[in-house]
Protein backbone atom coordinates (compact mmCIF):
# COMPACT_ATOMS: atom_id res chain seq x y z
CA UNK A 1 0.00 0.00 0.00
CA UNK A 2 2.62 2.50 0.75
CA UNK A 3 4.70 1.94 -2.60
CA UNK A 4 1.28 2.44 -4.22
CA UNK A 5 0.71 5.24 -2.48
CA UNK A 6 4.11 7.06 -3.22
CA UNK A 7 4.03 5.94 -6.90
CA UNK A 8 0.37 7.93 -6.86
CA UNK A 9 2.12 11.29 -5.51
CA UNK A 10 4.81 10.96 -7.37
CA UNK A 11 3.21 10.36 -10.60
CA UNK A 12 3.87 13.64 -11.86
CA UNK A 13 7.17 14.10 -10.64
CA UNK A 14 9.23 11.04 -10.40
CA UNK A 15 9.09 12.47 -6.54
CA UNK A 16 6.87 12.85 -3.85
CA UNK A 17 7.51 14.90 -0.99
CA UNK A 18 9.09 17.05 1.20
CA UNK A 19 5.33 18.18 0.85
CA UNK A 20 2.03 17.21 -0.09
CA UNK A 21 -0.51 19.59 -1.39
CA UNK A 22 -4.01 18.95 -0.28
CA UNK A 23 -5.61 21.90 -1.40
CA UNK A 24 -4.67 24.79 0.01
CA UNK A 25 -2.57 22.88 2.62
CA UNK A 26 1.03 21.31 2.39
CA UNK A 27 1.92 18.26 4.53
CA UNK A 28 4.79 16.54 5.34
CA UNK A 29 4.90 13.53 2.88
CA UNK A 30 5.36 10.80 5.63
CA UNK A 31 2.09 12.27 7.44
CA UNK A 32 -0.38 12.35 4.19
CA UNK A 33 1.24 8.85 3.88
CA UNK A 34 -0.51 8.35 7.69
CA UNK A 35 -3.27 9.72 6.77
CA UNK A 36 -3.77 7.97 3.67
CA UNK A 37 -3.62 4.51 5.69
CA UNK A 38 -5.86 5.90 8.65
CA UNK A 39 -9.22 4.25 7.19
CA UNK A 40 -7.30 1.04 7.27
CA UNK A 41 -6.60 1.80 11.29
CA UNK A 42 -10.08 2.57 11.60
CA UNK A 43 -11.58 -0.84 11.82
CA UNK A 44 -8.35 -2.11 13.84
CA UNK A 45 -9.50 -3.01 17.69
CA UNK A 46 -6.14 -1.47 18.78
CA UNK A 47 -7.75 1.90 17.85
CA UNK A 48 -10.25 1.10 20.19
CA UNK A 49 -7.97 0.36 22.77
CA UNK A 50 -6.40 3.73 22.72
CA UNK A 51 -9.28 5.33 22.46
CA UNK A 52 -10.40 4.59 25.90
CA UNK A 53 -7.07 4.61 27.23
CA UNK A 54 -7.35 7.94 26.22
CA UNK A 55 -10.99 8.70 27.45
CA UNK A 56 -9.46 6.97 31.13
CA UNK A 57 -6.33 9.71 30.97
CA UNK A 58 -8.48 12.26 30.44
CA UNK A 59 -11.34 11.74 33.04
CA UNK A 60 -8.27 10.91 35.44
CA UNK A 61 -7.25 14.27 35.04
CA UNK A 62 -10.97 15.94 34.51
CA UNK A 63 -10.07 17.53 31.28
CA UNK A 64 -12.98 16.41 29.43
CA UNK A 65 -15.85 18.63 29.40
CA UNK A 66 -19.69 17.73 30.52
CA UNK A 67 -21.05 17.81 26.99
CA UNK A 68 -20.59 13.98 25.45
CA UNK A 69 -20.34 15.47 21.75
CA UNK A 70 -17.38 18.08 22.83
CA UNK A 71 -15.46 14.81 24.82
CA UNK A 72 -16.17 12.85 21.88
CA UNK A 73 -14.54 15.42 19.60
CA UNK A 74 -11.11 15.98 22.15
CA UNK A 75 -10.56 11.90 22.90
CA UNK A 76 -11.00 11.22 18.97
CA UNK A 77 -8.40 14.72 18.44
CA UNK A 78 -5.79 12.70 20.91
CA UNK A 79 -6.88 9.84 19.27
CA UNK A 80 -5.40 10.92 16.15
CA UNK A 81 -2.76 12.54 17.22
CA UNK A 82 -1.23 8.97 18.91
CA UNK A 83 -2.11 7.28 15.95
CA UNK A 84 -0.38 9.77 13.49
CA UNK A 85 3.01 9.71 15.72
CA UNK A 86 2.76 5.92 15.60
CA UNK A 87 1.84 6.13 12.21
CA UNK A 88 5.17 7.83 11.21
CA UNK A 89 7.29 5.68 12.66
CA UNK A 90 5.42 2.70 10.51
CA UNK A 91 5.86 4.70 7.45
CA UNK A 92 9.22 5.09 7.88
CA UNK A 93 10.17 1.23 8.23
CA UNK A 94 7.95 0.76 5.76
CA UNK A 95 10.06 2.89 3.26
CA UNK A 96 13.36 1.96 4.53
CA UNK A 97 11.93 -1.72 3.80
CA UNK A 98 11.10 -0.40 -0.12
CA UNK A 99 14.35 1.05 -0.16
CA UNK A 100 15.96 -2.21 0.66
CA UNK A 101 14.59 -3.63 -1.73
CA UNK A 102 15.58 -1.47 -4.36
CA UNK A 103 11.90 -0.03 -5.08
CA UNK A 104 12.29 3.25 -3.73
CA UNK A 105 15.18 5.97 -2.84
CA UNK A 106 15.26 8.50 -0.31
CA UNK A 107 16.77 11.72 0.79
CA UNK A 108 16.26 14.49 2.94
CA UNK A 109 15.70 18.28 1.60
CA UNK A 110 15.23 20.95 3.70
CA UNK A 111 16.34 23.84 6.23
CA UNK A 112 20.25 24.50 4.67
CA UNK A 113 20.35 22.19 1.35
CA UNK A 114 19.57 18.66 0.14
CA UNK A 115 21.21 16.15 2.25
CA UNK A 116 21.12 12.29 2.69
CA UNK A 117 20.92 12.59 6.54
CA UNK A 118 17.77 13.39 8.15
CA UNK A 119 17.43 15.60 10.89
CA UNK A 120 18.10 19.77 11.21
CA UNK A 121 14.28 20.28 10.01
CA UNK A 122 14.68 18.19 6.82
CA UNK A 123 11.69 16.27 5.22
CA UNK A 124 11.83 13.30 3.99
CA UNK A 125 11.78 12.93 -0.18
CA UNK A 126 10.87 9.23 -1.63
CA UNK A 127 11.48 8.72 -5.03
CA UNK A 128 9.87 5.59 -6.97
CA UNK A 129 12.89 3.96 -9.05
CA UNK A 130 12.10 2.69 -12.62
CA UNK A 131 11.69 -0.64 -12.38
CA UNK A 132 8.86 -0.02 -9.24
CA UNK A 133 7.14 2.05 -11.67
CA UNK A 134 6.94 -0.53 -14.54
CA UNK A 135 5.65 -3.40 -11.96
CA UNK A 136 2.79 -0.84 -10.88
CA UNK A 137 2.31 0.41 -14.51
CA UNK A 138 3.21 -2.32 -17.18
CA UNK A 139 2.87 -1.29 -20.39
CA UNK A 140 3.56 2.83 -19.89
Amino acid sequence: MVLNLIAQASAQTGSAGPYIREGSRRIPVRDWLCDALVPVAQRDPRRRAIADKVRQELEAKRALPLDPDAAERIVDAQVRKRVRQSGRTNVSRAVSELVRAGLVRRHYQGYRVDHHNRGAQRQAVYTITDEARRALHPGR
